[in-house]
């Protein structure tokens, strides 16, 4: 249970952040932001393990969870301008 809660706040906090950097107008309330950190993490992790940073069952951190997170948003704007044209 405290695993699944410090995952949440984490998430939270590197979403935050990552809308943050990016800036303008950004997707979503509290939980959106939460899911972007998450799934920043999830993105982080990957490319860690594909540069060879970080071992199977190793998680990514919080600077990789961030850079996750911001190529996370990046892509979601570059398909945003996609549609808009």
């Amino acid at each position: 249970m405290f695993s699944l809660l410090w995952t949440l706040i984490i998430g939270l906090i590197v979403g935050a952040l990552a809308k943050f950097i990016i800036g303008g107008k950004e997707p979503g309330g509290i939980w959106i932001t939460m899911l972007i950190g998450i799934v920043g993490s999830f993105i982080g992790t990957w490319l860690g393990r594909l540069v060879g940073h970080y071992q199977p069952g190793e998680s990514a951190g919080f600077i990789m969870s961030l850079i996750g997170a911001l190529i996370l948003l990046g892509v979601y704007h570059f398909f945003k301008r996609r549609q808009a044209t």
